[in-house]
């Protein structure tokens, strides 16, 4: 354990080394291939820790949920750990001793769902023994589940539980209403509810399964010390178990739909702070602005004290503690949203004042002294994004799924000093309309 350690002291120092010289993302190639299969592979070779962490990547996320069963997605992944079949010369293993075989290798691998993917993900130690082992019990998880029925049943009332603590607080109340008001009746706006979890049983999540995860259709991210032979050999294995294809292609899932006039609701909650949500559908990841909506909204109320929003709604007016602007792009529009608190009898003027600032911004763009100083702290944080494996593999993840190109991290900063204050100012005017907004206030007097 001290020699594991000691590696790790080692590579967070030859990262902050990478970081003075300012050219961290220069240092790390990314190569990219097919396996006959069909499925996709991209690797980072970091081989300063004998660790690898892999994600498993599968169009079957949320937004492919039946509408009257939102949260089979997310089941089918995470049931992956009740337990797994018999498989060749293998007993089959239940929940608790597929649990222990993981930690008895120092090893862990689970399933989870977003709205546009399903994902598991994998983490091993890259000794030859373990990690064969590893990559053996991941590939029966992900091939193999059982899906028994027992464990569902006990969990489905604890989950119920969870939703019903959930809505007796104000910031999902409020959430879940700027939601369904933004998305209407894409599936990024569904939500998981009692009722849609009574109607989920394992047939389905076995269905599912069968359906949507093939080996044509996966994409595998890894980061760790593997060379590329050794990387193709553990995709190969990981997803031996699963169909090979064929990979028919998936029904397209509508877009999300443009508001045609602002919307406001008012939801009245005996609460200490009133919630604030303003926003729209913003944009998919592939939108050729990306980038300068990305800085721009560092500017906006993304980039925490220094943004524009905090300056004016916190600094000069103390209306609240802390407001931030987010973009959540995705294979379909992910929402633009503005959200703060403030005291009940201040949320009008905090709405107005909000709602005064996106105005302006939109039409006027920022100054060129907001830009550069946006501009320092990006590209002079970026290193940051890069200093830890897990770190990496989101980024190498985040070029899987979205098909970026290859050298997307050598070239992002450039991307981002390209940018002029007119550059903004356009992607802003194309991507939001502020008189054509949701507004969601929860809690005002």
């Amino acid at each position: 354990m001290s020699g594991f350690h000691a590696s790790l002291r080692a590579w967070a120092l030859g990262l902050c080394a990478l970081a003075l010289q300012g050219t961290a993302q220069a240092t790390l190639p990314i190569a990219h291939w097919s396996l006959a299969s069909g499925a996709q592979v991209y690797l980072i070779h970091s081989p300063t820790i004998p660790m690898v962490d892999v994600q498993i990547d599968f169009d079957a996320g949320a937004r492919r949920d039946p509408a009257d069963q939102s949260g089979l997605a997310n089941l089918t992944a995470s049931s992956t750990a009740y337990g797994v079949r018999a498989q060749g010369g293998s007993p089959a293993l239940d929940e608790n001793a597929l649990s222990d075989a993981w930690a008895d290798l120092g090893a862990s691998f689970g399933g989870s769902a977003g709205a546009d993917r399903m994902s598991f993900s994998l983490r091993s130690l890259t000794e030859p023994a373990v990690l064969a082992k590893a990559v053996a019990l991941a590939a029966r998880q992900l091939g193999t589940p059982s899906y028994p029925e027992a464990p569902w049943l006990r969990d489905r009332p604890k989950l119920v539980a969870s939703l019903k603590e959930a809505n007796t607080r104000p910031a999902t109340l409020a959430a879940r209403a700027f939601s369904r008001a933004v998305y209407g009746e894409h599936p990024y706006g569904y939500e998981s509810t009692e009722a849609s979890l009574g109607r989920i049983s394992v047939a389905d999540m076995q269905r599912l399964h069968a359906l949507s995860l093939r080996a044509c259709n996966a994409r595998l991210s890894i980061v760790g010390a593997l060379e590329r032979a050794q990387a193709e050999r553990v995709a190969q294995a990981l997803l031996a178990l699963l169909p090979a294809g064929p990979c028919t292609p998936a029904a397209a899932v509508p877009e999300v739909a443009p508001l045609a006039a602002a919307h406001e609701e008012r939801i009245a909650f005996a609460s200490a702070q009133a919630h604030v949500l303003v926003g729209q559908p913003g944009v998919k990841r592939s939108t050729p602005d990306f980038f300068a909506l990305t800085v721009g909204n560092h500017i906006l109320g993304g980039g925490g004290f220094t943004a524009r929003l905090t300056e004016e709604v916190r600094e000069k007016r103390g209306l609240t503690y802390s407001v931030y602007s987010a973009f959540a792009p995705g294979l379909h529009a992910g929402a633009f949203t503005i959200g703060l608190q403030t005291r009940p009898d201040q949320a009008d003027e905090a709405l107005a004042l909000v709602r005064q600032v996106l105005a302006q911004f939109v039409e006027q763009g920022p100054s060129p002294a907001e830009l550069q100083a946006a501009k320092d702290n990006l590209v002079g944080g970026f290193a940051l994004r890069l200093d830890s494996n897990r770190k990496l593999l989101d980024n190498l993840v985040n070029i899987a799924w979205n098909q970026l190109p290859l050298d997307y991290l050598e070239t992002w900063g450039a991307q981002v000093e390209r940018l002029t204050p007119a550059d903004i100012r356009t992607a802003f005017a194309r991507a939001l309309q502020p008189q054509k907004m949701v507004t969601v206030v929860l809690g005002a007097q």
